[in-house]
Formats: structure tokens, C-alpha cells, sequence
């Protein structure tokens, strides 16, 4: 997709109001893109504190203005990497970033839109994307290979700060959740690690330049992908939110912290410290039709890696030099490892 070829989203704040007209715009278009939906000032405040962790793990030049986020480029890394999960980790202990999942302008029109209770999930995302390395720039993708539970799952997309076009905000495709249905995904770099086919990315793709407070809220069928960040030097900071009416099934993962099973951090971990206590394992006191998850996208798209690793493509090694870092002793950590000299070996005989 060439980034000048992109449409302006349609703004909704006009129908905020108007329940009936949100869920008429989500079934047409797939998205609702809301202007200063929440106060920027909070954000603010949580943008110094995420990049005030970034700062202590080396990702930002020394003596630069901490607001502006200026990357250190020589430390890029990402996400699932073991330098990446090192800061991320203190990310999510920020009792600030997993309220911004419960604000109120948020919880509000989750509500309107189901017509429910609203479940925010306890995997909250924050995503961190450094300038410089455009190859894991997040694939388009649908939602619902990697969160799954019901259809009528929605993410809160916010930039935490603003976010012109060039620094990589989110791009949806037009009308694409109509389908109705999963698509096939296949490996890719990139956040999630599951990408869709060239065949399947034609329409109208939008985007716009955020500004902090702004929001783009879609369902889990929805296509979308990161447009790639060309600053030169610019840290892209974001929240990554789920919601979905409690009456809804969630799957088994979406209780658990975002990247756990790289970083290891249990809740006890995320929660030492924290203030005040209402938002402590909120979920568990709730009437949740838990289903279990499912993998065997994310498997498939690992063995496509080893396939075309064993075939000399090297746009398999960062997957796999990170599966042999963070899961050294683990059955795919093994596979990855005898991929990975099969392509080492390719490497040196041409």
C-alpha cells in the first residue's frame, strides 16, 4: 500500500450521541474514527510516564525533551523481542496505563454501541514502535486470529500523543469486516506475527493524522494494518484497548498480561505497587463465558517461518532469532534453532 494513496477516515463525532447511527456507521464502515474522545491531559500525563520507562531502558537519546520521544536508534528492537519484552515489562506495571482502558468517554461508548455492560479486557496493549524498522511494521491482519472470543469484539485504538500520518498510525480497509467471516493468515514479521495475502488487500484503504484524545474504535473482522513510521527519529506510542459486552465469550488468553508467555509477569507482578486497588482482578468477580484458545493459526504461521527458512529466505531469521532467544528449551525454540543453521548454511554457500 503506498501511504500517499490513502483516504481520510469519515469523523463521528457528530453521531456520539446517537447509538443507533454509531451501530449504522460500524456495520457500514467498519470503524468509527472519534476526534478528542477522551481529554488529551491524562494522556499527556501517561505519555511521560511510558516514555519516562523507555528513557531508564536505554530507548531514548540521552538529554533529549522526554515528550518528544526521541529514539535512540541504535537500541530499536521489537515487539517480543527480549530487549523489547525488558522495557515492556515496566510499561505494563504503570497502574496509569491500565486504567486508560476504564475511562469513562471510553466505557461510554462501548456501551452505546452493544447496548450492554461493557468488559474491557485485562490484556491491555501498549505498542512501541521504533522509527528505522520498517520490516515489523504490524502486517495487515484481522483482530480476531489473535484475541478470538466473539465477533463483536471491538478495539480502542489511541495514539499517546499525536500521531501524524508519517509517524504510523493505524489504516483501516474500507468495508472489509462484511465478510462475516475469518480470513486465512500466513506468517509474517510484524506485531501478532499473521498477516493476510496480497489478494486480499484490495479497496480503500484510510487513515488521518491523529492528535492526542482522538480514537478509531473497530470489530474484529475489521482489516487493518500500521502504516509504516518514516520519521527518522520519533518513538511510536500507542493503546491498544478490548471490549465487549460482558454477555460475550472471551477467550482464556485475554485474561492473562499481554506478552506473558515472553515476559513471564504474572498480575502479582503488574499489581506490586499499585495505589489503589479497585481494578485489581476486576474480571474475576464478573459472570465471564470463558472459551479456550485457539492456535492453530499462530501454529501454521510458525511452520510457513521454518519452511521458508529451510528454503534460504532470510525474511524468516528475526522470528526465529528471537524464538531461540526467549524460548531456548522449548520444542519450538529446537525447531527454530535447526532452521536457522539450514539457513545459515544457505547464507554462506551463495
Amino acid at each position: 500500500m503506498n501511504v500517499q494513496e490513502v483516504q481520510p477516515f469519515r469523523v463521528s463525532n457528530d453521531a456520539l450521541g446517537q447509538a443507533d447511527e454509531l451501530r449504522r456507521r460500524l456495520a457500514e464502515d467498519g470503524y468509527l474514527f472519534v476526534r478528542r474522545l477522551v481529554d488529551p491531559q491524562p494522556l499527556a500525563d501517561l505519555r511521560r510516564q511510558m516514555l519516562d520507562v523507555c528513557r531508564e531502558g536505554g530507548w531514548l537519546v540521552p538529554g533529549s525533551n522526554l515528550i518528544e520521544g526521541v529514539a535512540d536508534v541504535d537500541r530499536k528492537c521489537a515487539e517480543g523481542d527480549p530487549e523489547y519484552l525488558a522495557v515492556y515489562t515496566n510499561i505494563q506495571r504503570l497502574e496509569a496505563f491500565h486504567r486508560a482502558g476504564h475511562w469513562p468517554a471510553v466505557l461510554a461508548i462501548m456501551e452505546r454501541i452493544t447496548g450492554e455492560t461493557i468488559l474491557p479486557h485485562p490484556s491491555k496493549v501498549a505498542r512501541l514502535w521504533f522509527p528505522q524498522n520498517t520490516q515489523h511494521t504490524t502486517p495487515a491482519h484481522q483482530d480476531h486470529v489473535h484475541f478470538q472470543g466473539a465477533y463483536e469484539t471491538y478495539t480502542c485504538w489511541m495514539p499517546v500523543g499525536d500521531c501524524p500520518i508519517e509517524l504510523g498510525p493505524l489504516a483501516i480497509l474500507a468495508g472489509s469486516h462484511k465478510a462475516g467471516a475469518v480470513r486465512e493468515h500466513h506468517f509474517s514479521l510484524g506485531a501478532g506475527g499473521l498477516a493476510l495475502g496480497p489478494d486480499q488487500l484490495a479497496g480503500t484503504w484510510l487513515s488521518s493524522d491523529y492528535e492526542m484524545g482522538d480514537a478509531l474504535i473497530f470489530p474484529s473482522l475489521t482489516v487493518h494494518q500500521a502504516l509504516p513510521n518514516l520519521t527518522p527519529d520519533r518513538l511510536r506510542v500507542s493503546l491498544d484497548n478490548r471490549y465487549q459486552a460482558l454477555s460475550q465469550p472471551i477467550a482464556e488468553h485475554q485474561l492473562l498480561p499481554h506478552l506473558t508467555r515472553g515476559s513471564r509477569q504474572t498480575w502479582d507482578d503488574i499489581y506490586a505497587g499499585w495505589q489503589t486497588p479497585d481494578l485489581l482482578y476486576y474480571w474475576r468477580q464478573l459472570p465471564l463465558q470463558v472459551v479456550a484458545t485457539d492456535t492453530t493459526q499462530q501454529e501454521r504461521g510458525f511452520q510457513e517461518a521454518i519452511q521458508r527458512a529451510r528454503a534460504g529466505d532470510e525474511y524468516a531469521r528475526p522470528l526465529l532469532d528471537r524464538v531461540v532467544r526467549v524460548y531456548p528449551d522449548s520444542p519450538q525454540g529446537h525447531a527454530a534453532e535447526q532452521a536457522l543453521r539450514v539457513l545459515d548454511a544457505a547464507s554462506a554457500a551463495r
